[in-house]
């Protein structure tokens, strides 16, 4: 995929935080050593972190340089590193590793989720919030698009762009078998937002990004155009213009006990 733009992620800056937040006020550390913030974005989340644990060695990675320039920029005092997630091998072991909307973009939960909770130092905590929308209309909606022509060839891969996420019972077990006891738990917030080219602009800084990076400008606004007349149908307005979009996300806290 082309580089990911900051800007347009904090179009919707307090309604991205407002997870992180719920996730890590369920996080039951009082003074980690050393916290890593996985997917750390543009900073937002790992904000949260300084606040909450000010005296903590805090680290930022992520594998956008233009996430990690806006990163660096909101929070000059913390490091931030150029990593992926999906070969990263913290050392020493941290007390806490937050991935807030970032593991949903990786394969194989199955394998990665133990390795990270087993990465960390006794009694630390792997927190995880991970959109859980992939069957919304939104989503769905998405993906009938790309299947239509002129799209489909070019977006034949788009679809397979994030992971499926697991069942409760799945994340109990793989996180369990890794020594952790679990908490698991999933949340619906609902966004209103400025009609349905709201939800465009939403979703255009995240879970659209796969399918219009493949695609010139010409094509894009092709398949924005008719994205957008396909929310009309599945989204009604309220009375007063406004659109409501559920968002679930699915959240987990693991706490590594053996």
């Amino acid at each position: 995929m082309a580089g990911w733009d900051a800007a347009q992620y904090l179009k919707f800056a307090d309604e991205r935080t407002r997870p992180a937040a719920d996730l890590l006020a369920r996080v039951p550390l009082q003074a980690p050593a050393r916290v890593v913030d996985l997917g750390c974005g543009p900073g937002n989340s790992t904000e949260l972190l300084v606040a909450r644990f000010p005296q903590a060695d805090i680290r930022g990675l992520d594998s956008s340089p233009e996430m990690l320039d806006a990163a660096r920029q909101r929070l000059p005092g913390i490091a931030f590193a150029e990593a992926d997630i999906a070969t990263f091998r913290p050392e020493p072991p941290p007390d806490l590793l937050f991935a807030n909307a970032v593991l949903q973009w990786l394969p194989d939960h199955a394998s990665l989720l133990p390795r990270l909770a087993r990465s960390l130092a006794p009694g630390g905590c792997l927190a995880v919030q991970m959109p859980d929308n992939l069957e919304e209309p939104s989503h769905r909606l998405m993906r009938a698009v790309a299947g239509e022509p002129p799209f489909a060839t070019r977006l034949a891969a788009a679809a397979a762009s994030r992971a499926r996420i697991g069942s409760f019972a799945e994340y109990d077990a793989w996180l369990s078998a890794a020594g952790c006891t679990v908490e698991i738990w999933r949340t619906t917030y609902v966004h209103p937002l400025a009609g349905h080219r709201g939800i465009v602009e939403w979703v255009r800084g995240t879970g659209l990004r796969p399918f219009l990076d493949p695609l010139d400008g010409e094509g894009q606004a092709a398949f924005l155009a008719r994205y957008e007349a396909a929310l009309a149908e599945a989204y009604p307005p309220q009375s007063d213009g406004r659109v409501l979009l559920p968002f679930p996300r699915l959240f987990l806290v693991a706490r590594r006990t053996r």
